[in-house]
């Protein structure tokens, strides 16, 4: 920490933000990741880690709450009251992890066995802590809880409501074998709080990426089905053969060169947007003699914020359309299945505005954007539902940093405390900026959103 690092700040604001980071310690967000991830927070089950947030929160004077969504998966959020004359910020952070952490849902698709840290048990070396979503999303949710405790702690004079809040269903899934409903993922805690009421003027997510991210892709899912013949190995030299398998085959090798060129006529401000097919269905596993009359492919394709979910729906089948004059007798179908559109925030909103002047104030240089970006989150929905709102987080913990190799599992799962603490001082200050400040002075812009 340095006295650079609160450059841009008025002497009251710059004193207000020293108070909060002195009470930011190693040894609490240590504590504090451990805690969280020592929890198990899969897609559809984060409601046990939820409660241990808001427990947390509300032990340091917060005002904190779970809120359910149902039996098993539940948001949490606190909110640190202003005296109602100025704006409201949230701070957020999803809490649910991409993988489940138990072989029976990871293996063998992650891998042949579940390494240390691809379980809900947190190791520490040194600086660095690992376990099951240690980086992406817990170090950073342990970063919003910091921030929020210690702005509580140092009893700073808000003009806004601070809101930390902590969202179930952030990763890019639908449900878990044995889920009453389908739509467990994809922003939905996000979009409930927001239903029930837990809304503010800015935003501010903290997912991965050292750098003030404005823009963002969205998402379409499409299910290609593959149609063929049914048949009996013993027959396929006596009857017509058309494998759906060997068709689906073809399609695969096309959509992936198809991709790299969707990806470089979409590449525009921070975002790329990319391309895979992720899965395959088709056959009878118990009966390796015969042939399906369909197989399916799903594809996830990222789409930016100027591409609308109908149009890459037209793009994507065009793409299949135009494989199938290539290959004659090829029968294949298109349908969307899911879409969250790609979103962006005015590099003129204030959220905007402060966040990166603070990145600026801790590296001393302009505001660097990272480029070439394919990834989504909740960061689409707080923007869709009008929220001015920026993404701000971690670099991801490098080989030479690591006493093991880093992958892309080990990247979501270590995490450096060095780099929490860096993040934690970011959000202070940017909500000290930003929930210090009188409507008045946002006026303008508020009426703009609301417009």
């Amino acid at each position: 920490m340095s006295a650079q690092e609160l450059d841009g700040l008025d002497e009251q604001r710059r004193a207000w933000t020293e108070e909060a980071w002195g009470h930011v310690t190693a040894e609490r967000l240590r504590e504090l990741i451990v805690g969280l991830v020592g929890v198990a927070s899969p897609t559809g089950d984060e409601r046990p880690l939820a409660e241990h947030i808001a427990a947390s929160l509300a032990g340091v004077g917060l005002r904190a709450t779970a809120q359910p969504i149902d039996d098993r998966q539940a948001n949490a959020w606190a909110r640190l009251e202003g005296d109602g004359t100025g704006p409201d910020l949230m701070l957020y952070a999803p809490i649910d992890t991409l993988t489940v952490g138990e072989e029976s849902e990871d293996v063998p698709w992650i891998g042949p066995q579940l390494r240390e840290d691809m379980q809900p048990r947190a190791t520490v070396y040194d600086d660095l802590v690992t376990g099951l979503g240690a980086s992406n999303p817990k170090g950073h949710a342990a970063c919003v809880m910091m921030a929020a405790e210690a702005i509580a702690l140092a009893g700073i004079p808000l003009t806004g409501d601070l809101v930390a809040a902590f969202g179930a269903g952030g990763m890019p899934t639908n449900a878990r074998p044995g889920s009453a409903r389908a739509n467990t993922g994809q922003g939905v805690g996000c979009s409930f709080l927001l239903e029930q009421g837990v809304w503010t003027d800015y935003a501010v997510i903290a997912k991965p990426g050292w750098t003030v991210s404005w823009d963002e892709v969205g998402l379409a899912w499409f299910e290609v089905t593959v149609h063929g013949t049914h048949t009996y190995v013993g027959s396929r030299h006596r009857l017509p053969y058309d494998n759906a398998i060997a068709r689906a085959g073809d399609v695969v090798r096309h959509l992936e060169e198809w991709f790299v060129e969707y990806a470089e006529r979409h590449t525009d401000g921070t975002v790329a947007p990319q391309g895979i097919v992720s899965s395959v269905r088709g056959g009878w596993p118990r009966m390796a003699a015969v042939t399906p009359a369909a197989c399916t492919l799903r594809v996830d394709l990222r789409i930016s914020p100027d591409t609308t979910p109908m149009q890459a729906k037209r793009e994507f089948a065009a793409a299949v359309e135009e494989l199938k004059r290539k290959l004659p007798g090829l029968d294949a179908s298109v349908e969307m299945i899911l879409a969250i559109p790609g979103t962006a925030t005015s590099r003129e909103s204030w959220i905007y505005r402060s966040a990166a002047g603070a990145w600026e104030a801790f590296e001393g240089r302009p505001h660097e954007p990272i480029r070439g970006n394919s990834g989504a989150t909740d960061a689409n929905i707080l923007r869709g539902r009008g929220i001015p709102t920026v993404r701000v987080g971690m670099p991801k913990v490098s080989g030479e940093q690591a006493p093991f190799d880093i992958d892309f599992a080990r990247g979501m799962n270590t995490v450096s405390v060095r780099e929490m603490e860096r993040l934690t001082r970011h959000l202070i200050r940017t909500a000290v900026d930003t929930v210090t400040r009188s409507r008045e002075e946002l006026e303008p812009e508020l009426e703009g959103a609301r417009a």
